[in-house]
């Protein structure tokens, strides 16, 4: 192959996939991951072109630092840039086999969110209090919660605009009062409810960052806790009481009713009780 039609990933090329991704309305978080995937690739191919060998290459040695979940994610990022760029190459996902449960280190409890909830009583962190309950109470991305505006929780309910899709969450009556309550006295009269001291909306890595550091006050794994883990647990309980997936795939903006499945995973402790209480193995050999 000459160099002339050899594939050259450039600064340009991936400002340009940038772009792109955003005009099909991807969420800021998905285009901030995908271009980051697709850095990594280039710093592998370590100023060489592209070629469908090397990005075997990086698939393989992906594996001895991520897990398989992550590495075909990020397969799907630069197999989307490659087909942006009308390459003909595809790299196949590794295969995964569907688990039925949810691991420990990922299940957040009821009992453990409430803990959160204490620790930022006990260490006075008022705003992060609300936003963690938000958050779960209306089964937020945190990248949604820019929505629950001083209007929306006077109105008792939030229009949130994302990924090209528009749909209307309502609130509890007493997150409502407590959330008016809130803004009263840190005199947020308008637009969005959390905000920092300049009265720009909360950055996610901000949430992150101090969720975090409640961890240890509240004697939760710092592992199960960050802000998508608490919409995981919204439709864990939602699902336990309505038993309606549907319904739940329209409160958190699903289109897909499959991607709502996963969200309502049994714990790997409710799955085990599960088998136990089959009694397929109660008889012993005398």
């Amino acid at each position: 192959m000459s160099d002339m039609t050899k594939f050259y990933i450039t600064e340009e090329k991936i400002n340009e996939y940038t772009i792109t991704l955003k005009n099909d309305e991807r969420a800021d978080n998905t285009v901030e991951k995908y271009i980051r995937d697709i850095k990594a690739f280039t710093d592998f191919l370590n100023g060489n072109a592209v070629a469908k060998e090397k990005a075997i290459e990086w698939k393989i040695a992906l594996k001895e630092t991520h897990t398989v979940t992550s590495i075909n994610s990020m397969l799907a990022a630069i197999n989307g840039f490659f087909a942006h760029f009308r390459l003909d190459i595809k790299i196949k996902p590794y295969k995964i086999q569907k688990q039925t449960f949810l691991p420990d280190k990922k299940d957040l409890s009821q009992q453990e969110y409430e803990r959160l909830l204490r620790a930022a009583i006990s260490t006075k962190n008022e705003r992060l209090f609300y936003v963690i309950q938000t958050l779960c109470a209306l089964g937020l991305r945190v990248s949604e919660l820019q929505f629950v505006t001083v209007e929306s929780v006077k109105q008792g309910q939030a229009v949130i605009t994302n990924k090209g899709k528009t749909r209307t969450v309502f609130l509890p009556s007493d997150l409502r009062t407590a959330l008016l309550e809130y803004a009263k006295k840190r005199q947020i009269r308008t637009g969005c409810m959390f905000v920092t001291r300049n009265g720009a909306p909360l950055h996610r890595s901000a949430i992150w960052s101090q969720m975090k550091k409640l961890c240890a006050v509240a004697g939760v794994d710092s592992t199960k806790v960050f802000p998508h883990n608490l919409r995981g647990l919204y439709s864990r309980i939602f699902y336990s009481k309505e038993k309606d997936l549907a319904k739940l795939a329209d409160t958190l903006g699903h289109s897909n009713i499959n991607t709502t499945r996963i969200y309502i995973m049994e714990s790997s402790a409710k799955y085990r009780q599960i088998i136990e209480n089959l009694g397929l193995a109660t008889l012993r050999y005398t």
